[in-house]
């Protein structure tokens, strides 16, 4: 045989052993990268957001796709009465360990990453539905002219909403679950899981979500806890725990 054509020869040999032993699982590097992406890919997809930024931003928008109705894009948000921190620091304080927490078992996606962003409220919405996430989870503080006022509040879009009807109700089962755990992790005060139809946030977004108020920023002691980094966890994992109810996830014991 003709030394170039046996070169040839043999060079097409190669290429299909190699890929033979791909398909087949011989290539253990190949194989193990496709199926640790494989199995990334199954895993339920997070979407966080943390509320408001370091700048609010008082432009308008329409509070839902093709309504006349318009409210800020993103407002300023309350602050601590005994600690003085924003709110839109403390939702990225938690935010960041809620991703933490979840990192092992859910796909996460965070709306920001930073206080100083730009980001409207249907900007949000929009981040979470273009990855297509499971469920977005979205973290606010409440704020009262009632200093005596505490307690969480968690709300999933309306199902008497044109724009919130298809994911309403799997929002207020989420939104249920995650309460139950949540409150029995912080020994926090329960006021209600309500239906709201006029949130931005809510109106363009098209994958199941609530939105957790963690409390009053208004009420020193609650403030106070909120900023505390065993109550921050304590509030994760509540959280963590309903999302493991909710999509099944169990760990080996």
């Amino acid at each position: 045989m003709d030394k170039h054509l046996r070169s040839s020869w043999v060079l097409r040999v190669l290429i299909v052993w190699i890929g033979t032993g791909m398909l087949a699982g011989i290539w253990p590097y190949e194989a193990t990268a496709a199926g640790d992406k494989a199995k990334a890919d199954d895993k339920p997809v997070v979407c966080i957001e943390a509320g408001h930024q370091a700048k609010a931003n008082l432009g308008l928008e329409p509070i839902a796709p093709g309504s006349k109705k318009k409210k800020a894009k993103v407002a300023g948000g309350t602050s601590g009465v005994a600690t003085k921190k924003p709110e839109y620091k403390l939702t990225l304080e938690v935010a960041l360990k809620l991703e933490k927490a979840l990192a092992s078992d859910y796909r996460v996606v965070m709306v920001r990453r930073t206080n100083d962003v730009n980001l409207s409220n249907s900007e949000r919405a929009l981040v979470c539905n273009k990855a297509k996430a499971d469920v977005m989870v979205r973290l606010h503080a409440d704020g009262s002219t009632d200093a005596k006022v505490k307690g969480m509040t968690f709300f999933f879009p309306s199902a008497n909403n044109t724009y919130t009807k298809a994911i309403a109700k799997p929002s207020k089962e989420m939104a249920k679950i995650v309460s139950e755990q949540v409150i029995a992790e912080t020994g926090g005060k329960l006021i209600g899981v309500r239906e709201r139809g006029d949130l931005t946030g809510f109106n363009w977004t098209k994958v199941p979500t609530f939105l957790i108020e963690m409390g009053f920023m208004t009420n020193k002691e609650e403030d106070k806890r909120m900023s505390d980094p065993e109550y921050q966890d304590a509030i994760v994992k509540g959280i963590k725990q309903g999302l493991d109810q909710r999509f099944k996830i169990t760990k080996n014991p």
